[in-house]
C-alpha cells in the first residue's frame, strides 16, 4: 500500500490513535501482527460477518472462514470489493498483504495455499477484525 494511496475512509494519525485500541492500531496502521492463538475470533463459528475494526467495512462472510491451523483467522473469498492486496517484501520475504479496501487498514495477508474452490488462504489478525453475528430467526 502506498503511503500516498487514499481511501473513502481517513483519520489523522492522532485520530487513528483515539479510535483504536493500542494494539489495534499497532496491526492496522503500523503492519503489526498479533500472537498466533491470542484472539478470540480464532474461535468464532456462529453465523455472521467480519468486519474491519478500523471502519466497519464489512470484509468475510462467516461462511468463507476455516480452520487453517496457523493460529489465525482464516477465511477462503472475501466480500466483492472488500479487500485490496499489496506486495510486501518486509521480513526478508515476498507476500501479499491484504488490507482494507475503505479505511486502508493492515489486515494479513493471502497465501495460495488454502481449500479449493479457490485455493486461498486470507491469514488475518483477528485484533483486525469486528464480528457481528447474524440475527437468528425463529
Amino acid at each position: 500500500m502506498s503511503i500516498m494511496e487514499s481511501f473513502p475512509v481517513t483519520h489523522t494519525d492522532e485520530e487513528w490513535r483515539s479510535i483504536l485500541t493500542p494494539e489495534q492500531y499497532r496491526v492496522l496502521r503500523q503492519h503489526g501482527t498479533e500472537a498466533p492463538g491470542s484472539c478470540a475470533l480464532l474461535h468464532e463459528k456462529r453465523a455472521g460477518t467480519f468486519r474491519c475494526a478500523g471502519c466497519g467495512q464489512d470484509l468475510f462472510v462467516s461462511g468463507k472462514k476455516f480452520d487453517s491451523r496457523t493460529g489465525w483467522p482464516s477465511f477462503d473469498t472475501p466480500l466483492p470489493g472488500a479487500v485490496a492486496e499489496s506486495r510486501d517484501v518486509s521480513h526478508g520475504m515476498i507476500r501479499t498483504e491484504v488490507h482494507c479496501a475503505r479505511c486502508g487498514g493492515h489486515l494479513g495477508h493471502v497465501f495460495e495455499d488454502g481449500p479449493p474452490p479457490t485455493g486461498l488462504r486470507y491469514c488475518l489478525n483477528g485484533v483486525a477484525l469486528a464480528f457481528e453475528a447474524a440475527e437468528e430467526h425463529a
